[in-house]
């Protein structure tokens, strides 16, 4: 399968991506722990599914030292037993956030008070972003059908 477009071959994209994903770069540096912004880029990823984010972040996870079985459960986090109080509520936050169109009132105020129970402004703000951000590199990755499976580890670091 190949992509419609190459954004690294364009240099119109080329040169607003360059921009665009530094904020990808910049969250990874925020106090939000590293472990809850592998999940949640992942689970935002599978409620929008894009492979290729899918794969790359699964990719990542594992080679950080996220376990197989959390990874195979983050689908169905709400009935496992193996995600922390914490990342619940940046989950349940990112699903919501995510499925604003389905929604309609997007993320609620018992879900804002739960992941504001565990954490800071400054956390939260690089979560909303990290929402944000998944989304929209989501969606630019599935619109030109972007193909899954060759990601390395690293790769766009």
């Amino acid at each position: 399968m190949d992509a419609r477009l190459n954004y690294f071959a364009n240099p119109a994209a080329g040169k607003a991506l360059k921009y665009f994903m530094s904020v990808g770069r910049e969250l990874k540096e925020s106090p939000l722990p590293a472990t809850t912004q592998e999940l949640v880029a992942l689970r935002v990823s599978q409620i929008n599914g894009c492979a290729v984010c899918i794969d790359m972040h699964t990719k990542e996870a594992a080679a950080a030292g996220e376990s197989p079985v959390r990874l195979n459960l983050i689908a169905a986090w709400r009935e496992a037993t193996v995600f922390t109080a914490a990342e619940r509520a940046a989950l349940e936050l990112a699903e919501q956030g995510t499925r604003v169109a389905d929604a309609a009132t997007g993320v609620s105020d018992d879900v804002w008070a739960r992941a504001a129970q565990h954490y800071d402004e400054e956390q939260l703000t690089a979560l909303v972003l990290l929402v944000s951000f998944m989304n929209t590199v989501n969606r630019l990755n599935i619109i030109t059908q972007q193909p899954a499976g060759d990601y390395q580890v690293g790769q766009f670091h």
